[in-house]
């Protein structure tokens, strides 16, 4: 299992940095503390990178969580796995069945008023 410390998300920011070069990226991010560490932020504003967080407790807003349920109801519920391989390997498929038949999302929340420009941000 790979540590989630400030270091290591620093090291994912360098990688994507290094694969969009002269973009302005922007990342949408939880509030997980290492990613508000004063290191990367320094270096996110060195390197027109943005991080844009969500709202606390608005997992429902994170589209990754939507895949993790996923994961959890078809490759790990009522399953009794050997060992952490063969779990692997069932996550696995999972995960190569479903990027096989991946279709982009583009229409999330069509005809919904936080769709449109002028929708009022109220702040809490």
């Amino acid at each position: 299992m790979t540590a989630k410390r400030w270091r290591e998300f620093l090291s994912f920011l360098k990688t994507l940095r290094a694969r969009w070069p002269g973009e302005h990226l922007y990342l949408i991010c939880d509030n997980f503390s290492p990613h508000k560490h004063p290191e990367v932020k320094a270096w996110c504003a060195a390197h027109q990178v943005e991080l844009v967080f969500l709202p606390t407790y608005a997992s429902w807003l994170n589209r990754i969580e939507a895949e993790f349920a996923a994961v959890r109801y078809f490759a790990l519920n009522g399953t009794d796995h050997r060992g952490h391989a063969d779990q692997d390997g069932t996550i696995g498929a999972y995960v190569r069945w479903r990027n096989q038949r991946a279709q982009p999302k583009t229409a999330f929340a069509v005809g919904f008023k936080i769709r449109h420009l002028d929708y009022p941000f109220k702040a809490a």
